[in-house]
């Protein structure tokens, strides 16, 4: 941003931001959708300013205090001065205003230059998830710290059972959308530029979804087939389901199941959008609703509940409000979900256990542990991918592919 376009009102809504998103650990999303609706007058430009800058103070929230020196704090006067210490680091000139006056000849390169040369610190990482990750991934972990704090760009999934790529990337040509070819698949599309596509017409006539390319992948892994009966066990709002529902030419059944009634009820919204009616919904209310589907499924999703850590650069807020306690959680529903879950494949089919984290011990060691259990024994690994956010400039994810015998 230039800074004829740097007003007061325009930081003090970022500031009003970082209160909220650190003060009442709401998400950040959440509060700048709020904060944008709140003050209507914004222009465009105005309210990219405030996004954009929001995200990125949160994304480097540990890394900026170290530089500025001082403990986190929520005080609005200190908060000035962190945006100031932020705009510095960004190789930018404070404006003439009295706000910035204490921090105007703040020594930025040298106080810089004297933190200590650790990841987490210069990757701005909480320490616990830091030093969790080095054990994880080892040397692997200095390069994906990075790789994370890239800005995600914006993919979009083309909607096959409407037509092809290519038809797609010409008609949001037509609408002054310039987009770009994922080379990995046959339905992807990177926008130039980010940009509210749900207010586009080819959006409401369902020509894609805004989908992460790396999540795309997941959905061609599951192999599914027009006329299969396939499960999407951890639907969620249905975006690898909708994917499952075109690749399956809207031919067969896929039984979407969620414990969170509400997100089935935004599916069946997406599905009608894109013209699709192969889908049925079930809410997860019992463990009887697993039961009735033991054995009867060609295809089984398990997009498991995860730590997110794979889409930090997304939501780089969770950088902060993860918590030790909550990985370990997860790991236990995850190995659960696997144990009780795959029960539903029929002899011969295949199940797909999918997660958005970049950790072995969500990934790879929950896989292994399944296998060797009691309920795994009939399962046998077929493929597994993980695919970390610098390999396609996309989220981290992890998947595995498991066929059960036929005896």
């Amino acid at each position: 941003m230039s800074q004829e376009r740097l007003h007061p009102n325009l930081v003090a809504g970022v500031l009003e931001a970082l209160e909220t998103i650190f003060g009442k650990t709401i998400y950040a999303d959440k509060v700048i959708e709020r904060l944008l609706k709140t003050n209507k007058k914004w222009g465009s430009r105005d309210r990219g300013f405030v996004a954009e800058n929001t995200y990125e103070m949160v994304r480097w929230w540990r890394l900026l205090w170290a530089i500025y020196g001082e403990e986190p704090s929520l005080k609005r006067k200190a908060l000035w001065n962190l945006y100031g210490v932020f705009r510095l680091w960004q190789g930018k000139t404070l404006p003439d205003w009295n706000k910035f006056d204490e921090i105007r000849d703040f020594p930025i390169k040298e106080r810089l230059n004297a933190l200590p040369n650790d990841i987490g610190l210069r990757q701005s990482y909480a320490p616990w998830f830091s030093e969790f990750a080095t054990q994880q991934l080892g040397d692997k972990w200095s390069k994906i710290a990075e790789d994370m704090n890239t800005p995600a760009d914006v993919y979009l999934r083309v909607n096959t059972l409407k037509g092809t790529r290519d038809e797609a990337q010409k008609i949001l040509a037509n609408e002054g959308v310039p987009t770009h070819i994922f080379s990995e698949n046959e339905v992807g599309l990177r926008l130039e530029s980010r940009l509210n596509t749900f207010r586009l017409e080819s959006f409401h006539a369902g020509w894609y979804e805004v989908q992460d390319a790396g999540s795309q992948l997941i959905g061609s892994f599951l192999e599914v087939q027009p006329g299969m009966r396939v499960i999407d066990a951890c639907a969620g709002a249905g975006g690898k389901t909708l994917h499952l529902a075109a690749n399956m030419e809207n031919k067969g059944q896929i039984i979407a199941m969620d414990v969170e009634n509400w997100k089935l009820s935004e599916l069946k919204k997406r599905a009608r959008r894109n013209r699709i009616s192969n889908i049925e919904t079930r809410h997860i209310e019992s463990a009887k609703v697993i039961k009735r589907l033991h054995d009867s499924a060609d295809r089984l999703l398990l997009d498991a509940p995860c730590s997110g850590s794979g889409v930090i650069r997304r939501n780089p807020d969770s950088k902060w409000k993860m918590q030790p306690d909550q990985l370990e959680r997860v790991q236990i529903t995850q190995a659960e979900i696997l144990r009780n879950y795959s029960k539903m494949v029929k002899p011969g089919g295949k199940m797909v256990y999918a997660t958005c984290s970049i950790f072995p011990a969500e990934n790879e060691n929950q896989v292994e542990r399944f296998l060797q259990s009691e309920e795994g024994k009939g399962f046998k690994l077929e493929a597994e991918r993980t695919i970390y956010p610098g390999d396609y400039n996309t989220d981290g994810f992890y998947m595995a592919r498991m066929i059960r015998d036929t005896v």
